[in-house]
C-alpha cells in the first residue's frame, strides 16, 4: 500500500509543525555512479531535501518531537543525513522534554552509501537509548511498508507501537525474501505474534496516538506515589469456610480484571504482545489515567497464563520504570500453564525475570489479589510490601486441589485440604502476607489496615453478619 507524503501524515495527528535538522543533507560518500542524479529526481518528486524530516509539533495539547519518513524518497530509505536527522531528534526530545513520535515509512538502509548507511543503524539505537535512560517515551507509528534496518533499530524499540492495517511491516524487504504472500510480513502478522502492540485503520491512528501520548509523557522531577488501592466489585465480606473461598474466586460471576480496570480508570490504552513472537490475552496491560496521573498496569484475566504472559508484564514493569510511573497489579490465576508447550517456551525462566523485574523496581507498586491466587503463577505479580485482597479471593501455595495430590495422593480430598491451608483472606491478614482486606463501597475505597487485634475483631464482626 502507498504510503502518503511525509508532511501528509504529520498533517493528519499533529498541528504546529516546526521544522528542524533541514540542513543535514545526503552526499555521495562511495561516489556511487549516478547516485547524485537519483537524489535530484527524489527531491524533485516529493519536494523534500531527505528522506526523513523532523521537527516539533503538537499532538492535542502535548509537545513532541517528530521523526517522518517520505517514501517518495528513495523509498524513504536511511543514509548518513538521515540517520544524523533521526538522532537530532532524539536530541532535541531529551533536551526539551518531549516524547518522540516516529512516523515510519522506509525500505531500509540505503544501499548507494553502503557501510556508512548501515552504520546509521549503531547511531539510531544509541540516539534511542539515551533517551531511554531520561525517561523520554517514543511511539511509533509503522505506516508501511517498514522493512529492514529501520525496522530493526527505531520502530521496534518504540515504548508503544501502533501498525497501520494493511502495512508491509518485516525485517526482510520483498525484494530479497522468499517469494508469496505471508501474513507474517504485515502489521497484523506483527500483532499476531506479539510485536507491536495494535493494529488499526489509517483513520484511526491520530485518535490513538493522542491517546497514548497523553499517557506517555515525560515524568516530572517529584517521584510517584504508591497507586490507590482499588475498591472490591463483589462481595462486602470474607466467607467464613475456605472451601466457600476457593468457589467464590473461580466463580464465573465474579467481577473479573477487565471490570476492575473500567471501574478503577478514566481512559486507558492496552500493549500487547511479548515482543518475542507471543501473546497471553489473560494477562491485560497497559497504561490508565487516573485523577491527573497515568499508572502502569498489569492485570490476571483468571486463566492459567504463558511464558509470553509473564514476559509482557515484565515489558510492562521495565517501561513503567524508565518512565518513571507507578504500578497498579491486579492478581487473578489458578497458576502458571503447565504444558509441555509451555516448559518449551521457557516459563519458568519468565516467571524468574518478573520475580526480579518486581523485586528491583524503584517506582512504587500497588497489588490487590481479585480473585485465585495460585502458586507462584500468581506471587510473580504481587508487590512484597504492598499487597492487599478482596473479599471474593483467596491465596495459596498452589491449588487445594493440588495439595490433596501431593500430601494425601487424593485430589477429592481437596476440601478438606483447603481447611488447613490458611488461604482465606482473613488468614492472609492475620499470616502477615497481605496488608488488609479491601472492602466494597461506594464512597472512596478504604482498605482494613493490617493491625492484629483490629482485623480479629473486624473478621469476627463480619463473619458473625449473613453475607
Amino acid at each position: 500500500m502507498a504510503s502518503p507524503a511525509a508532511r501528509e501524515a504529520i498533517g493528519a495527528v499533529a498541528a504546529g509543525f516546526r521544522e528542524f535538522g533541514e540542513e543535514v543533507v545526503s552526499g555521495d560518500p562511495l561516489g556511487w555512479p549516478g547516485y547524485q542524479e537519483k537524489l535530484a529526481r527524489a527531491r524533485e518528486r516529493s519536494g523534500e531535501r531527505e528522506a526523513v524530516i523532523t521537527g516539533e509539533a503538537h499532538i492535542g495539547r502535548v509537545p513532541v518531537v517528530i521523526v517522518a519518513f517520505d517514501f517518495r524518497f528513495l523509498g524513504g530509505s536511511v543514509g548518513e543525513a538521515a540517520g544524523r536527522r533521526i538522532a537530532g531528534a532524539f536530541e532535541r526530545a531529551r533536551e526539551t522534554r518531549r516524547a518522540v513520535v516516529s512516523l515510519v515509512a522506509t525500505g531500509g538502509s540505503r544501499m548507494q552509501e553502503g557501510m556508512r548507511s548501515l552504520v546509521q543503524l549503531q547511531r539510531i539505537a544509541d540516539a534511542c537509548v539515551r533517551a531511554r535512560e531520561e525517561g523520554i517515551p517514543h511511539i511509533s507509528v509503522l505506516r508501511g511498508p517498514v522493512t529492514g534496518g529501520i525496522w530493526a533499530s527505531l520502530a521496534s524499540s518504540a515504548d508503544y507501537i501502533i501498525g497501520v492495517r494493511g502495512a508491509e511491516v518485516a525485517f526482510a524487504g520483498s525484494r530479497v525474501r522468499e517469494e508469496g504472500e505471508d501474513a507474517a510480513f504485515t502489521s497484523g502478522g506483527k500483532f499476531e505474534a506479539g510485536s507491536i502492540d495494535v493494529e488499526v485503520e489509517v483513520g484511526e491512528v491520530p485518535g490513538v496516538l493522542r491517546r497514548v501520548v497523553e499517557l506517555l509523557r515525560p515524568a516530572g522531577g517529584e517521584p510517584p506515589a504508591p497507586p490507590e488501592v482499588p475498591r472490591a466489585l463483589g462481595f462486602a465480606r470474607p466467607p467464613g469456610d475456605p472451601w466457600v473461598a476457593v468457589m467464590r474466586a473461580r466463580s464465573p460471576r465474579r467481577p473479573r480484571a477487565e471490570a476492575y480496570l473500567e471501574d478503577y480508570f478514566e481512559r486507558r490504552v492496552e500493549i500487547s504482545g511479548d515482543r518475542a513472537g507471543g501473546v497471553d490475552a489473560g494477562m491485560l496491560c497497559g497504561f490508565g489515567r487516573r485523577r491527573g496521573r497515568t499508572i502502569a498496569y498489569a492485570a490476571q484475566g483468571g486463566t492459567a497464563n504463558t511464558a509470553a504472559g509473564f514476559r509482557t508484564a515484565r515489558r510492562l514493569l521495565e517501561t513503567a520504570e524508565r518512565l518513571q510511573l507507578p504500578v497498579l497489579t491486579l492478581i487473578d490465576t489458578p497458576g502458571a500453564s503447565n504444558t509441555a508447550k509451555d516448559e518449551r517456551e521457557g516459563i519458568g525462566n519468565a516467571i524468574a525475570e518478573l520475580f526480579c523485574t518486581v523485586a528491583g523496581l524503584k517506582v512504587p507498586i500497588t497489588s490487590l489479589v481479585i480473585g485465585e491466587g495460585g502458586s507462584g503463577g500468581a506471587l510473580a505479580l504481587a508487590a512484597r510490601d504492598n499487597l492487599w485482597v478482596t473479599p471474593d479471593a483467596y491465596f495459596a501455595v498452589i491449588s487445594p486441589e493440588g495439595a490433596a495430590a501431593i500430601v494425601e495422593k487424593d485430589r477429592s480430598k481437596a476440601r478438606q485440604v483447603a481447611g488447613r491451608m490458611k488461604l482465606m483472606p482473613q488468614d492472609l491478614v492475620e499470616l502477615g502476607v497481605v496488608r488488609g482486606i479491601v472492602r466494597a463501597r461506594r464512597r472512596p475505597v478504604r482498605a482494613i489496615r493490617t493491625s492484629y487485634d483490629v482485623v480479629r475483631r473486624w473478621v469476627v464482626r463480619e463473619l458473625s453478619s449473613p453475607v
